[in-house]
């Protein structure tokens, strides 16, 4: 019988995605393992392999189209012998497993057709009090036509979620205006560019942090000299094989400052701080289509080579919108770095849920005085933004002097 290709759930918080393109029409031939189609999320646009083969029968959500919530029938897969006109005959008959969806986990979803079952508060939108509300996507779609507090409703599904049903009977809230844009300036003429998932995913969690966070920042001056004779060194010694820049030693540096005051390797919550066992490095890279932080696993336990490896592999790929989930999900200390761009001094914001993050500067000659005598050395200035809530002064300066010894000593991170 026909199957149902479903928006897939591409990561455990995702509860709908842009249908970016199809790599395959109506009438092809499909095998395992054939990329279907390109699915944008929120923060990378990721292909999507078959796990079955048929034929593309009926595409029924169009490439370009935003919004689709996960789990809902974006095309139909046919198998040997059957014909479009099967598709029509197996609509009231139960879907048959996702070629898209099969490859994921797939718990027992709900009857009104929702996502896979998630543990309670994974996947809802935030109620005021700031607690998130467990919701199928479905039950979230018809919320948002009729704009109800889905906050206001008790949820008759399994722990608690709201499911279809639960609306049935709910008054709608009060019809809000919709947003109007800006006006053109008189005489000017502009282009209006729209926005995608990253850049609109980005923006609310940087209002998040910086309206939720009690941010302040700290600022150490590294000298650099030893750092950049040993760059030089050791890329000569590749003989081509690699280049390490700066900010390769900047990531093992922060990593190996985290495992030596584990203090500010933390994030927090209302219930308890947590402590991180491991440095996972998130690197702020800039994309076309907005700002991504993949991250180095465990980069305490890494050498300059593997680090620089990975990331440039991983920037590459994140301009390219090819990472995978796991790879910019999560982190516990994010390192960004304009120095590049010839900017001395920066103060980032913080990433949550982590609680610090550095803003590398660019090093520049400058006037030092050392034993009485004024010298030349190269100075890059480094600003630390704190959580106040889970760090508090002296632990970020704490954590600085250790990240500026390593820096400033780069043969102490061989030890």
């Amino acid at each position: 019988m026909p199957i149902n290709v479903t928006m897939p759930a591409l990561s455990p918080t995702m509860t709908e995605g842009n249908l970016a393109k199809w790599l395959k029409k109506e009438g092809d031939s499909v095998k395992a393992g054939d990329v279907l189609a390109e699915i944008e999320t929120d923060k990378a646009t990721m292909e999507v392999e078959a796990v079955d083969e048929g034929i593309l029968g009926k595409i029924l959500v169009p490439a370009g189209t935003e919004k689709v919530p996960v789990n809902d029938v974006i095309a139909v897969l046919l198998e040997d012998g059957e014909s479009v006109a099967d598709i029509k005959a197996s609509k009231s008959s139960a879907p048959s497993p996702s070629p898209l969806s099969a490859a994921l986990p797939s718990p027992r979803g709900e009857e009104d057709g929702s996502s896979a079952m998630r543990e309670p508060g994974e996947g809802g939108k935030k109620s005021a009090g700031g607690n998130r509300v467990s919701a199928s996507p479905l039950a979230r779609r018809i919320a948002s036509e009729k704009n109800i507090n889905l906050s206001t409703i008790k949820g008759s599904g399994p722990r608690g979620r709201i499911v279809k049903a639960d609306l049935q009977s709910a008054p709608a809230a009060r019809p809000q205006e919709a947003p109007k844009p800006a006006p053109a300036l008189p005489g000017q003429s502009e282009t209006r560019i729209p926005n995608n998932n990253i850049k609109k995913i980005t923006a609310r969690r940087l209002l998040e942090s910086k309206t939720t966070m009690p941010h302040f920042y700290l600022t150490v001056d590294c000298v650099i000299d030893n750092l950049l004779k040993a760059r030089e060194e050791i890329n000569a010694q590749s003989k081509g094989a690699y280049k390490l820049s700066v900010n390769d030693f900047v990531i093992k540096a922060a990593a190996m400052a985290l495992k030596a005051y584990p203090a500010a390797n933390v994030s927090w919550t209302d219930v308890a701080g947590i402590q991180y066992a491991k440095a996972d490095i998130s690197v702020a890279v800039s994309t076309p289509n907005g700002l991504m932080t993949p991250i180095v696993r465990a980069a305490e336990d890494k050498g300059l080579k593997q680090i620089s490896a990975e990331v440039k592999d991983m920037a590459g790929r994140a301009r390219e919108g090819k990472l995978k989930p796991e790879e910019f999900q999560g982190g516990t200390f994010t390192v960004s770095n304009l120095g590049m761009y010839g900017i001395k001094h920066f103060s980032a914001i913080i990433n949550p849920p982590q609680s610090c993050i550095l803003a590398v500067g660019a090093g520049i000659e400058q006037p030092v005085v050392e034993n009485g005598q004024i010298v030349i050395r190269t100075v890059m200035s480094c600003t630390l933004s704190v959580d106040h809530r889970s760090v508090d002064g002296a632990v970020g300066a704490e954590y600085l002097q250790h990240f500026k010894k390593f820096i400033e000593n780069p043969v102490s991170m061989l030890l």
